[in-house]
């Protein structure tokens, strides 16, 4: 493993960027980007806790392409066990 990377590929993860919250299934990671599968901009997570033990959030707005999000905006990142694929 390159020590750039955090081995989350084939995962579903949850991102906080500066700016965004993002889901998604890593499809590729390198040392300056994840590339997301079936990813969405999740605009409200709701009470937190909760949301993330049931990967159930209160706004999600689901992308129809891959999303690449730069790990220079990251905050931070988890592994989380489903992913949210309708909008909501």
């Amino acid at each position: 493993m390159d020590a750039n990377c955090m081995d989350l590929e084939d995962k579903n993860i949850f991102i906080s960027t500066v700016t965004k919250f993002f889901t998604g299934h890593v499809a590729k990671e390198t040392k300056k980007y994840f590339k997301l599968d079936k990813a969405a901009w999740i605009a409200d997570t709701g009470r937190f806790t909760e949301a993330m033990a049931k990967a159930e959030f209160s706004e999600v707005e689901p992308y129809n392409q891959p999303v690449f999000v730069m790990k220079a905006a990251i905050v931070d990142v988890c592994e989380i066990g489903a992913l949210p694929t309708t909008q909501k």
